[in-house]
C-alpha cells in the first residue's frame, strides 16, 4: 500500500503552467507535464485532506482509456514512462512515478463536454422541477437514476476555481461555431457510448462523464483526464436499482458525507475523517481493478 499523499508539487526549475483543482501542470515548450496530485475537490472546492493513491488511479485509468479510445478519437498523451521524459525531469522521478503524463500542448476549448446516460445529480434536481435536463425536455415519469431514453450532451463552462455553469448547446455554437460544436458533441457521445458499453461488461455503469478537448494542429483531440472517478459517476451494476441514488465508485461518497455536515460549500472546506479517506481510496482502487482487470496496489 502506498500511503504517501502528494497534495502539491513544486519543481523550482520548471515553469508552472497552471495549478488546477487536482493537477499541477508544467510548461515544457510544445509539451506539458501533467502531475495528478492526491487532492480532491467537491462542489468545486478543493478539500484540505488528500486521498492516498488517488493521483495514481487517475493517471493509470486515463492511460487505459486513452489506449481504449485511440481509434475513435485522438488524444494528447505522449508517454507515462519517466525514463522517456526530458532530462530536466529525471531528478523528480520519485514524485512523478505513476502519477504523471507527458502530453502534447494543445489549444483547449473553453467548455466542458458533459454526457449523460442516466438521470442523476443536478440533472435529476432539474428534472423534478422542469421535466428537463439543461433545458433538454425529457419524457414524464422518469425516476432518479433511470437510464435516459437517449444519451444527452449537456456542456458547461470551465473554471479552474469556483463553479462551472451549465450552458445550452447554442452557447457552444455561438462561442465556437456550429462545425466545432457539432464535432465536440459527436465525439463526446461516441466515446461515452463505446466506454460505457465496455464498462457494463466489467460490472460498472458510467452514468455520466465529462470530457475536455483541445486543438492540435487541425485535429480535435481529448485532453486532461478521461473517464475517471473524478470526471464520471461510476455505479456498481450488480446493485443498480432505479428510483433512488446509487452506491458509487466515485467521489459521490465524499459529497454525501459533506452534505451531512453544516458546511456552506465555500472555502475553507472541512477535513475528512480517516474512515472517509480510507473508504474513498478503496473505491478508487476498486474501480480501476474492475475496469482494467489489474490491481494498482
Amino acid at each position: 500500500m502506498n500511503c504517501d499523499i502528494i497534495l502539491k508539487t513544486d519543481f523550482p526549475d520548471l515553469k508552472l503552467f497552471r495549478r488546477g483543482k487536482v493537477r499541477d501542470v508544467y510548461n515544457l515548450g510544445d509539451q506539458l507535464l501533467i502531475v495528478s496530485t492526491d487532492r480532491i475537490s467537491c462542489f468545486d472546492v478543493v478539500l484540505p485532506s488528500g486521498i492516498p493513491d488517488k493521483g495514481r488511479v487517475l493517471t493509470a485509468l486515463s492511460c487505459f482509456w486513452f489506449n481504449f479510445i485511440k481509434d475513435t478519437c485522438g488524444h494528447h498523451l505522449i508517454t507515462t514512462e519517466e525514463g522517456k521524459y526530458p532530462k530536466e525531469l529525471q531528478k523528480y522521478k520519485v514524485q512523478l512515478t505513476g502519477r504523471s503524463m507527458l502530453v502534447k500542448k494543445t489549444k483547449p476549448f473553453p467548455v466542458e463536454c458533459i454526457v449523460r446516460g442516466y438521470l442523476s445529480g443536478s440533472g435529476w434536481k432539474e428534472y423534478k422541477e422542469k421535466q428537463s435536463v439543461c433545458g433538454i425536455k425529457l419524457p414524464a415519469g422518469l425516476k432518479e437514476s433511470d437510464k435516459l431514453p437517449e444519451i444527452i450532451f449537456t456542456p458547461s463552462t470551465k473554471a479552474d476555481a469556483g463553479h462551472d455553469i451549465n450552458v445550452p448547446e447554442d452557447y457552444v455554437k455561438k462561442l465556437l461555431g456550429s462545425t466545432v460544436s457539432r464535432k465536440l458533441k459527436e465525439l463526446s457521445i461516441t466515446v461515452y457510448k463505446k466506454a460505457s458499453d465496455y464498462a457494463l461488461g466489467q460490472g460498472i455503469i458510467i452514468a455520466d462523464t465529462k470530457f475536455e478537448f483541445g486543438l492540435s494542429g487541425d485535429e480535435i483531440i481529448i485532453i486532461d483526464e478521461v473517464l475517471t472517478p473524478d470526471s464520471s459517476r461510476f455505479w456498481p451494476l450488480a446493485q443498480y436499482e432505479p428510483g433512488k441514488s446509487q452506491p458509487s465508485f466515485d467521489k459521490q461518497f465524499v459529497r454525501d458525507y459533506l452534505e451531512s455536515l453544516d458546511w456552506d460549500k465555500t472555502p475553507p472546506a472541512p477535513m475528512l475523517p480517516d474512515g472517509i479517506i480510507s473508504k474513498t481510496r478503496q473505491k478508487y482502487l476498486e474501480a480501476y481493478k474492475l475496469l482494467t482487470g489489474k490491481s494498482l496496489c
